[in-house]
């Protein structure tokens, strides 16, 4: 298993604190605050998140996932201790497990939730702003991700970001002087209260020559919906809707957090049934397509999906990767999309805060997606 660093969660500390400035909203504004409900509970069903979310229609032909739950028998050695599923899922804190094989759910599960409860992404969210970057370049309103990015965002000229690639932004080497685990509670809070993220793009200076190392970077991912946004002409939020939620066939209403000042993250916060992620795993171990249409072009999803720089072997562009081909979107404190072209399984994981068993999630998935393999038999999976 590769070793990653663990820099998209937070540290401890300085979550807290970011969630201790969310909770009290600004003094000028007697409102709740935009990103009030972005802790780790779920959302119910018919629940909504506070202002700084814009709404995620559902589709009128949601991709058909099919029930087809079978007994798995899931143990895996972790440490030289023999470990089940089970353990895994109680020692994570996980609220929301699913399973594909294919089409079908072979395994759901859902602790203090429902298959309707509505998980936070956190950074999952930048799997979905590559894949926007993607169906931008293919439809040409981005020509190159060899582009600077002060091609589409002139206002970016005299930032760190001046003279920064695209390339460099999808692979995490942008070169601006960041700390994720100290900055983002900073940017965070601050767009929670209303300060538009596009004023604090344009104050991040350059730290280092880009494109020469690895520096896990959220602002990065922001600028990057930003970028989509301008070269597109449509707000992120709505290109999201039409170009991907709503073409492949997503199932309940969702939301993709905001700067409450109109700007999509990019870097956080979709709302979702864990599901919808899977749909959105699902679409990708189908090389981009969902219900017989081509949502993200092939050759980005395998791009995305395989090393995107020599210093690093374990990222591509916004998506984590395994030395066996497996890949996945990972957010704050275990959320997880999984991506095993190998067994034809996606895997997602919901959970409460906790960096417990996280060093073992490659293995517990792993044995997982095994087991769905041994047990599918003869029968071919169903995309």
């Amino acid at each position: 298993m590769r070793r990653r660093p663990w820099t998209f969660a937070l540290a401890p500390a300085a979550v807290t604190a970011a969630l201790a400035l969310t909770a009290a909203p600004a003094a000028a504004d007697p409102g709740p605050p935009a990103l009030a409900p972005s802790v780790f509970a779920p959302l119910a069903a018919d629940a909504e998140p506070a202002r700084g979310f814009d709404p995620l229609l559902p589709s009128a032909d949601p991709v058909d996932l099919r029930e087809a739950y079978r007994p798995l028998s899931v143990a895996y050695t972790h440490d030289g201790e023999k470990r089940t599923l089970d353990d895994y899922l109680a020692r994570t804190g996980t609220q929301g497990f699913v399973v594909l094989d294919g089409r079908d759910i072979v395994f759901e599960r859902y602790t203090a939730a429902t298959g309707e409860s509505l998980f936070q992404s956190w950074s999952v969210a930048k799997s979905f702003t590559s894949a926007a970057v993607g169906i931008a370049l293919g439809d040409g309103d981005i020509d190159s991700i060899d582009d600077p990015v002060t091609k589409y965002l002139p206002e970016l000229r005299g930032s760190g970001f001046d003279g920064v690639s695209l390339r460099d932004l999808l692979r995490m080497s942008s070169g601006i002087e960041w700390d994720e685990t100290l900055n983002v509670p900073f940017v965070h809070v601050a767009a929670s209260l209303g300060y538009p993220l596009p004023e604090l793009a344009k104050q991040q200076k350059r730290g280092w020559e880009p494109g020469t190392r690895f520096e896990y970077t959220s602002m990065n991912s922001f600028v990057l919906a930003w970028t989509v946004a301008e070269a597109t002409g449509v707000p992120f939020h709505t290109y999201v809707q039409e170009r991907i939620w709503g073409r492949p066939g997503w199932g309940p209403k969702a939301f993709l957090g905001n700067d409450s000042s109109g700007n999509s993250m990019g870097y956080c916060c979709f709302y979702a049934t864990d599901r919808d992620f899977a749909r959105f795993g699902l679409l990708y171990l189908n090389d981009g397509r969902a219900n017989g249409r081509q949502v993200v072009p092939a050759s980005w999803v395998e791009r995305s999906t395989r090393p995107s720089a020599s210093f690093n072997d374990g990222y591509g562009f916004q998506w984590w990767l395994e030395d066996d081909g497996d890949f996945s979107a990972n957010g704050l404190g275990g959320q997880r999309i999984w991506v095993s072209p190998e067994h034809d399984v996606v895997i997602v994981k919901s959970t409460l805060y906790t960096l417990a068993g996280g060093d073992e999630t490659e293995a517990a998935f792993e044995a997982v997606a095994a087991e769905v393999a041994r047990t599918r038999g003869a029968r071919t999976p169903t995309r």
